[in-house]
């Protein structure tokens, strides 16, 4: 005879937080007008926690090519593209974007301060 279900010991469940996927982390990027004539990004790009190990990658690009791929911006015109990153934990308070890429001049943008949206506008240069 089995026992009931109502008798069976069940394993301990995770707290219901490490359940729930992560929000995305959304970054909008503006580039001055006459800055550069031409801008790409590398899927090498993430979002680093300045006080952990943690990262977060790049999982969709808008408005904007990715490596090898260029694309050519206005001339005389501001530029603005997205990006999107996976969530990080509610416990991250500040991150860097890095692209990490093989030669010069990727994209970093130091210590962003976290909000509450996870929605950010950086100028581009900084």
């Amino acid at each position: 005879m089995s026992a009931s279900p109502s008798s069976q010991v069940l394993p301990a469940l995770e707290p219901q937080a490490a359940l729930q996927p992560l929000d995305s982390i959304v970054v909008h990027i503006h580039c001055a007008a006459d800055h550069t004539h031409s801008l790409r990004v590398w899927r090498s790009t993430f979002l680093l926690d300045c006080h952990s190990a943690l990262t977060s990658e790049m999982i969709r690009w808008e408005n904007i090519s990715l490596y090898p791929h260029w694309t050519v911006l206005p001339p005389g015109r501001p530029f603005k593209f997205t990006l999107y990153f996976n969530g990080l934990p509610k416990s991250v308070t500040s991150f860097d974007l890095s692209e990490i890429i093989p030669e010069p001049n990727g994209f970093y943008f130091p210590n962003i301060r976290r909000n509450a949206q996870d929605v950010y506008t950086l100028d581009y240069p900084g």
